[in-house]
């Protein structure tokens, strides 16, 4: 029989001062003696209970928005040109302008309110212009782009005999020859507005011009934009319907490229013959245009070119 293991007395009480004290119970191998209690975490009172969130009282209703006023036409009523006066009633397509209402000077406002019902009409589309009544019988001759309208003067004040159609689409200019035409006692010149695509094709009757004059039209010179140009075949095909036997077409620019596509147009199109080989000579009944003032100085050649609406 194995003998009972014995058992371990009790080991001494460290003293004071020894390793048990001063260390961890770990390092002692005694359990730890417990520290004083700690003092119970302060919890707060509860304060007064909070009101009701303040609600902000509703202010006045927004006002609402005042609609944008519709644009007031510069001369409403008829008064003068109309700013787009085919309207929608019209294809859209390229146009070889741009509609230019730059300012318009009291002066010019004032001619145009006051000439415009007698020496003006607005490209419509919508009825035959009889240029017998509207000339008192004068042979006509159409002007498309006419500027600020002094070559277009000196030219009817030269030549009495003959009317001038004169289609622009710049306020300024419209209004000026107005005046111009007031002031020198010029009763052969009409101004008309809009598009002369649509005044040929709409409004003038075959065989119905003694003359068709494009001075320095804009030459589109970027590539992209050579579409635009007005002098193209299909122009020509056009207007040439509307040329009497022997009419003038007389073209003018400063742009070497544009001159060259004229010419190369021109005498392309059956009905018309070149009155000169190549380019003509300035003809003496041309005024001398700020354009071509300002293509000269840039060192432009100017170039006329001649042809004649041949026999039916």
């Amino acid at each position: 029989m194995s003998e009972n293991p014995a058992t371990p007395e009790p080991s001494p009480a460290p003293e004071p001062g020894t390793a048990a004290e001063s260390g961890t119970a770990a390092e002692s191998g005694s359990p730890t003696e417990p520290g004083p209690t700690a003092a119970p975490r302060a919890v707060a009172e509860p304060g007064p209970a909070a009101g009701p969130k303040a609600v902000a009282e509703p202010g006045p209703a927004p006002k609402p928005a005042t609609p944008a006023k519709p644009a007031t036409p510069m001369f409403p009523d008829g008064t003068g040109p109309a700013a787009d006066p085919a309207g929608s009633h019209h294809e859209r397509r390229i146009r070889s302008f741009q509609p230019r209402r730059s300012r318009v000077s009291p002066g010019q406002a004032d001619a145009l309110r006051r000439l415009w019902p007698k020496w003006g009409l607005d490209i419509d589309g919508l009825s035959r212009i009889d240029l017998d009544e509207l000339f008192e019988g004068r042979p006509v001759v159409l002007e498309i782009g006419f500027g600020m309208g002094e070559a277009t003067a000196q030219m009817a004040a030269a030549d009495p005999d003959t009317g001038i159609l004169a289609c622009d689409v710049h306020t300024p200019g419209q209004g000026n020859l107005l005046g111009l035409a007031e002031r020198n006692g010029l009763t052969n010149i009409r101004v008309a507005n809009g598009d002369a695509i649509i005044l040929l094709r709409e409004m003038l009757a075959p065989a119905s011009l003694a003359g068709l004059r494009v001075y320095f039209p804009d030459p589109w010179p970027k590539k992209r934009h050579h579409k635009r140009r007005l002098i193209q075949p299909e122009f020509l095909s056009l207007a040439t319907t509307r040329l009497a036997p022997g009419a003038l077409v007389h073209c003018a620019t400063d742009w070497e490229p544009y001159a060259e596509q004229m010419l190369e147009v021109l005498s392309a199109e059956p009905t018309l013959e070149n009155a000169y080989s190549g380019y003509a000579p300035r003809p003496d009944f041309r005024p001398f245009t700020k354009f071509e003032g300002q293509g000269l100085d840039k060192g432009h050649v100017v170039h006329d070119l001649l042809f004649r609406r041949r026999p039916a």
